[in-house]
């Protein structure tokens, strides 16, 4: 079974624009994510999929493996799906860009173990422990039902605690695994009315009846969204860097 890494690396995003390239303790975001991607040992290949000629030079100079894509292209997973029509394998396992403590015990929880014929998406979620993180919009909440299958995504916080308290936020984290039919099955598929409402990719497949795979890990990895992200992130890198944790 073929299963390639591939880290969807987008220098134009609208919050925090070259955001792959954003410097933790001397070394661009890109690089960092790179390094734990590459650490997973069930993947064949790793490539940084780019859309700017700027993130480009820096894959060569530190000799990341990537694949130009189009720059016109609307969000993540079409082009993971360019990269897909390129290279041929079983799954694609998508790290976003903006991940850089991602553990590698964490992404490799998110392969089968087989192959499958129907639209396959798996994904990972951690639980919320800082009321913050509930109510802030960026963090996509999943909502998932006793026996594990995904009811609904959104970025208000969800389910709403009127008849008990005594349940968890989960956030969706940036890894994902794809099979080739579920990134054609996604592109072929003109975006839904709620996908539109909240911005959310992933609602495509829910509202289209694809079943979402999410598996809970524990992690204290952060997705880098806003300037206070990254603030926070550079200073847990020094502060595993300092440890003897990381090397640069």
């Amino acid at each position: 079974m073929k299963v390639i890494g591939v880290i969807p690396a987008r220098y134009g995003s609208s919050r925090m624009p070259g955001k792959p390239l954003a410097d933790i303790c001397g070394r661009p975001m890109i690089w960092w994510v790179y390094q734990q991607v590459k650490k997973v040992p069930s993947l064949q290949e790793v490539y940084v999929a780019i859309d700017d000629e700027k993130i480009e030079a820096v894959c060569k100079n530190f000799g990341i493996p990537y694949m130009m894509t189009s720059s016109s292209l609307p969000e993540h997973i079409s082009r993971i799906h360019e990269v897909s029509e390129h290279i041929q394998a079983d799954y694609y396992l998508c790290v976003n860009g903006d991940e850089p403590l991602i553990s590698p015990s964490c992404i490799s929880c998110v392969i089968p173990e087989q192959t499958q014929e129907q639209p396959f998406f798996g994904g990972v979620v951690r639980k919320l422990t800082d009321p913050a993180e509930v109510i802030d919009f960026s963090n996509l909440k999943v909502v998932l039902s006793d026996l594990g299958k995904c009811v609904y995504i959104s970025r208000a916080p969800v389910p709403y605690p009127r008849g008990t308290l005594l349940f968890d936020y989960y956030k969706y984290m940036g890894i994902e695994c794809f099979n080739k039919e579920a990134l054609d099955f996604f592109v072929r598929t003109p975006q839904g009315r709620v996908e539109r409402i909240e911005d959310i990719d992933h609602l495509r497949f829910l509202e289209n009846g694809v079943e979402l795979h999410f598996t809970k890990v524990r992690s204290e990895s952060i997705s880098v969204d806003t300037p206070k992200d990254l603030e926070k992130v550079r200073s847990m890198v020094k502060a595993q860097i300092d440890s003897g944790e990381l090397r640069l």
